[in-house]
């Protein structure tokens, strides 16, 4: 990342679609006589499917990514037990970084001058820390600091079996949940002398720059600046036109590298996104004519499309000159 700007692959669920999946596809042998529906268990495919997964991260491969992520965003007991998978949590995590790894070793041997890695990807829960679900009690939590840590361990341990070079917290809605998702990180390196490097990337929810749990970008940087992150950023969100100001704050004011993986735009009235790769790529130029990434990728509706014109432009820009910040 000192040398160049590193591309991050595009969206996972948004290429899973593209297979019209139906019941029987995500049950595949495996949950024949599962007791409710997993359609829609996107991680489930890892083991269903690995085929279609492998050949979605090969795609990205392809199109010049750098770094792939696992099929793992829902990989929690926490988020799993939507789908009565709670148990399935270390087969799901497992096996989707060794599928990654083995597309990304692939490509690594053919083109050693352009070493891919896996980051494995660590969503946010459909729970959070910070905020009350029931607005008849907003002292409510419907999970403790502990439960996450304890979920996001497990499901980092099961990613480190499996391989990957990085762990990317993504999709940061609420500080605390990621607080714990750092500690289970710290815990583990203690337990077993590892240290892999951590991506962290949170989401703003409107023009404010605000996470849903209400920390502004400045906040949610100085919350967290205290672990030795690889880097920091942004994703899904906004799109990238009106991510800009954001992901420039964090990166004046950041001692880490910085990324971006904003979404295709925003959603239209069917959930889809509209911005071709060519409309993203030129928005996305004025990063990087600015100089403030190291890593630069697609999130929500970003194809091998969107990430083959990313990497293309990629290569003509120096990547942000990563320097220590005065706090004083």
């Amino acid at each position: 990342m000192k040398n160049r700007i590193l591309v991050l692959d595009g969206a996972m669920g948004t290429m899973i679609q593209r297979y019209s999946l139906n019941e029987a596809d995500f049950r595949g042998d495996e949950f024949l006589n599962h007791p409710v529906s997993i359609k829609g268990n996107n991680d489930l495919l890892s083991i269903t499917q690995p085929k279609i997964i492998g050949d979605i991260h090969r795609a990205y491969l392809k199109a010049g990514a750098d770094i792939i992520e696992t099929n793992t965003f829902s990989g929690t007991v926490i988020a799993q037990e939507d789908y009565q998978c709670e148990n399935w949590v270390d087969q799901i995590n497992e096996m989707s970084a060794r599928i990654a790894k083995e597309e990304a070793d692939s490509f690594t041997l053919k083109d050693p001058n352009k070493p891919r890695y896996v980051a494995g990807s660590v969503g946010p829960t459909n729970k959070t820390a910070s905020i009350s679900p029931d607005v008849e009690d907003p002292g409510f939590r419907a999970i403790t600091f502990d439960q996450l840590k304890a979920a996001f361990k497990q499901q980092m341990s099961a990613l480190q079996r499996g391989g990957v070079d990085l762990f990317l917290i993504e999709t940061v809605i609420d500080t605390l949940n990621a607080k714990a998702a750092l500690m289970a990180v710290y815990e583990l390196r203690d337990e077993t002398g590892i240290e892999i490097p951590v991506m962290l990337s949170g989401t703003i929810t409107d023009a404010s720059g605000r996470t849903l749990s209400g920390q502004t970008t400045e906040a949610f940087l100085i919350s967290v600046g205290h672990f030795p992150l690889l880097s920091i950023g942004i994703n899904c969100a906004l799109g990238a036109k009106n991510m800009l100001p954001f992901v420039n704050e964090l990166s004046r004011k950041s001692n880490f590298f910085v990324s971006a993986h904003p979404n295709a735009g925003l959603p239209n009235e069917m959930g889809a996104y509209d911005e071709t790769p060519e409309m993203m790529t030129d928005q996305l130029r004025e990063f990087l004519d600015l100089g403030v990434l190291n890593i630069v990728g697609g999130c929500c509706g970003t194809t091998p499309d969107h990430i083959s014109a990313i990497a293309e432009m990629a290569e003509a820009y120096e990547p942000r000159m990563h320097q220590k910040i005065d706090k004083a």
